[in-house]
C-alpha cells in the first residue's frame, strides 16, 4: 500500500512538472503573438505610405502602349506554414488550402515543420526557408524571400505570385488568407486627391520601380508577421487544451491518492483494533 502511495505521488510530481512546461510554452507563445501584432501596426502603416506614394507616382509615369501578351510561364505561391511543433494541424490546414495549386505552381515554402509535412505528402518546394523564432527576424526573412523571387521573375519563370498565410482574428480564430503580390494591380493604389505634383530627384520610372520593390517587401513582412502571430495563437490553443488535460489528470490522481490513503488508514485502524482485541483476550485468560 505504501509503495502504491509513493507511485501515485511520483506521477503527480511528473504531471505537475509537465503542467509547468505547458504554462511556460503558452506564456511564450502569447508574448510572441502580441509582439508580432504590435509590429504589424508599423508594417501596415509603412505599406500604406508606400502605396500612397505609388499612386501619386503613377500619375507622373507616361502612358505606355499595351504590351503584347506574354507567354504564360508558371504561377508561384509563397506559403507560410508552422516553424515548430505543438501547433495542432496548422501546417496541414495551410497545405490543404493550397492543395489544388501545389502541383502546378512554384512553391516557396516557409516553416520547418511545414516542410516536414509537405515532404510526407510528396510535395516538392522550389525554395524553402525556416521561420525565425522571434518576430524581429521577419525583415531578414522577407529580404531572402524577395531575393529568391526577383531571381525567378528576372528569368521569366513565374508570371504570377500570391502569398498564402494564416491570419488571426479576435473572437474568430485563424483564417487562411490570400494576397496577390505580383503583378501589381494599378487600380489598388490610391489616386491622389490633390494636384500637387511632388518634387522628384529621380526619373518617375526609376522611382516607381523602387517603390514597388519596397511595397513587395512590406507585403512579405506583413504576411510573415500574420503567419507568425497565427502560429503562436494556434500553439496557445493547443497548450490551453493540454493544460485542461493536465488539470483533469491531476484531479483524478489526487482523488485516487486520497482514496488509497483512506484505505491505508482504515487498514491500520482495523489492524490496531484487532491487536487490541487479541491482547484483551490473552489477559482474560
Amino acid at each position: 500500500m505504501t509503495e502504491r502511495i509513493a507511485d501515485i505521488g511520483s506521477r503527480i510530481d511528473v504531471i505537475c512538472q509537465l503542467g509547468a512546461v505547458v504554462n511556460a510554452m503558452r506564456g511564450i507563445a502569447a508574448a510572441r503573438a502580441q509582439q508580432a501584432r504590435n509590429q504589424l501596426i508599423a508594417v501596415d502603416g509603412y505599406a500604406a505610405t508606400v502605396a500612397a506614394a505609388i499612386g501619386r507616382t503613377l500619375t507622373l509615369v507616361p502612358a505606355t502602349r499595351p504590351e503584347s501578351p506574354r507567354r504564360a510561364t508558371q504561377p508561384a505561391l509563397v506559403l507560410f506554414c508552422a516553424e515548430q511543433g505543438f501547433a495542432g494541424a496548422f501546417s496541414e490546414r495551410m497545405l490543404d488550402a493550397a492543395s489544388d495549386e501545389l502541383t502546378k505552381s512554384a512553391l516557396f515554402l516557409i516553416g520547418t515543420r511545414g516542410g516536414v509535412v509537405a515532404t510526407e505528402r510528396g510535395i516538392t518546394a522550389t525554395w524553402k526557408s525556416a521561420m525565425p523564432s522571434h518576430s524581429a527576424g521577419i525583415p531578414k526573412l522577407a529580404d531572402r524571400i524577395a531575393e529568391a523571387l526577383y531571381g525567378c521573375i528576372a528569368k521569366g519563370s513565374i508570371d504570377r505570385l500570391d502569398a498564402v498565410y494564416s491570419k488571426w482574428r479576435p473572437g474568430e480564430g485563424t483564417h487562411v488568407e490570400r494576397r496577390r503580390l505580383f503583378p501589381f494591380d494599378r487600380a489598388s493604389f490610391p489616386y491622389p486627391l490633390d494636384d500637387n505634383a511632388p518634387l522628384l530627384n529621380l526619373r518617375s520610372q526609376a522611382l516607381l520601380r523602387d517603390l514597388t520593390a519596397d511595397y513587395l517587401y512590406a507585403q512579405l513582412c506583413s504576411a510573415a508577421l500574420h503567419a507568425f502571430a497565427a502560429e503562436n495563437e494556434a500553439r496557445m490553443e493547443v497548450m490551453a487544451a493540454a493544460r485542461t488535460q493536465v488539470e483533469r489528470q491531476l484531479s483524478s490522481l489526487r482523488a485516487t491518492q486520497r482514496f488509497v490513503r483512506q484505505e491505508e488508514i482504515t487498514a491500520e485502524i482495523i489492524e490496531l483494533a484487532a491487536g487490541e482485541t487479541a491482547s484483551r483476550s490473552e489477559r482474560s485468560l
